[in-house]
């Protein structure tokens, strides 16, 4: 994950990600309040939390894809 991490920030260093570590409060809480139950996980949510896709499992989203929805 973290090589995705860096490709993605790489190819679009406009858009800010939020990384979260499963082992804090913050990214225990968050994937209880999403119902993440497979890892890892993205999420496209829009500024008010709201879900726009979730991803999780081994099969990661296109970069592309990502942006996207980051752009909408």
């Amino acid at each position: 994950m973290d090589n995705f991490i860096r490709e993605f920030q790489h190819r679009y260093n406009d858009i800010k990600l939020d990384i979260q570590n499963l082992d804090s409060r913050d990214g225990s809480a968050m994937a209880s309040l999403y119902d993440i139950t497979q890892y890892p996980a993205i999420l496209a949510l829009r500024d008010d939390g709201s879900t726009l896709n979730i991803w999780q499992g081994d099969t990661l989203p296109l970069m592309d894809e990502i942006a996207g929805y980051a752009y909408s």
